[in-house]
């Protein structure tokens, strides 16, 4: 069989295609889980395809802006509105999400118990494994660095859901083509906010251009990074994501981060039972796990 390194981007495009269908039918857990452990921390290279097919795509259009979020788990309390507004800006069909708020127990040193509300979406990665997975060229930069998918090109490969390592893509059962968080594009150039960031009561969400100084979402991370109170998610993965989460020592987060999906999984309806809130970690059905 042609090296992968050495093919061309159509025929590295084939060979990607047949690899992950190997992967998916070979190591595929009974019960429908990903084909990629959850106990890995290094990202899947395998998946990747020449850089030459990539690197362009991986690089923003020269517009001046660099778009990222601060989630602040300590002011959200679940209610659920950003998940609904986006349902519906993106008409996103039932059981499916591009973004879902993520619900743990966290027991403090005291014995007392603090409940966290993490809301998730797309991290808008600096160095994205979707796009360096995806065969059909369909992934790519946005405005702002926003990692969008291009749907006259996507084939539903879904090589980029493998890849990516929070979950965060999912594939349209009916168009067969890869679905995400764009950062509400359609909106922001109307100089609106994305619908979650409008919707949201409790102030958790901000969004903005972190090359403006004078924007809410660079004056919030001054003084949350001053603060020491910003993190982001899975930074062993090195994929310097833009979005970071306020957190503090009620909101740890460490104690909700195994609840966030892995590659090749996705966000699912099971995150919402109340069985699952004390629970620890999460597997390619939606299920907490011990």
């Amino acid at each position: 069989m042609q090296d992968e390194e050495s093919a061309p981007p159509h025929r590295a495009a084939e060979l990607t295609r047949r690899r992950l269908l190997e992967k998916s039918t070979g190591l595929a857990t009974a019960a429908g889980g990903s084909a990629i452990s959850a106990d890995d921390d290094a990202i899947q290279e395998d998946l990747f395809i020449p850089e030459e097919a990539w690197r362009d795509r991986m690089t923003a259009p020269e517009d001046g802006k660099k778009y990222g979020w601060i989630v602040d788990t300590r002011r959200c309390f679940g209610c659920h509105g950003c998940e609904v507004a986006c349902k519906a800006e993106n008409d996103v069909p039932l059981g499916n999400y591009i973004r879902q708020t993520i619900y743990h127990d966290h027991t403090r040193k005291s014995g007392s118990v603090a409940r966290i509300m993490a809301p998730m979406a797309c991290q808008h990665c600096e160095d994205a494994p979707c796009i360096k997975a995806c065969p059909c060229g369909a992934m790519h930069k946005g405005q702002g660095g926003t990692v969008v998918v291009d749907y006259n090109a996507c084939s539903g490969h879904a090589a980029c859901k493998e890849a990516c390592p929070y979950g965060a893509i999912y594939i349209d059962p009916v168009a067969n083509q890869a679905v995400k968080c764009h950062n509400c594009t359609h909106r922001v150039n109307e100089d609106m906010e994305p619908a979650c960031v409008e919707t949201c009561p409790s102030g958790a969400l901000y969004f903005g251009d972190l090359n403006d100084p004078e924007s809410a979402i660079s004056k919030m991370t001054e003084v949350l990074e001053s603060e020491g109170e910003l993190e982001t998610l899975r930074p062993e993965k090195e994929t310097l994501p833009r979005m970071k989460f306020a957190v503090d020592a009620e909101h740890p987060l460490m104690s909700w981060e195994p609840k966030i999906p892995r590659e090749g999984q996705s966000y699912n309806k099971e995150a919402y039972s109340v069985y699952s809130w004390g629970e620890s970690g999460f597997n390619g059905e939606g299920d907490s796990k011990e």
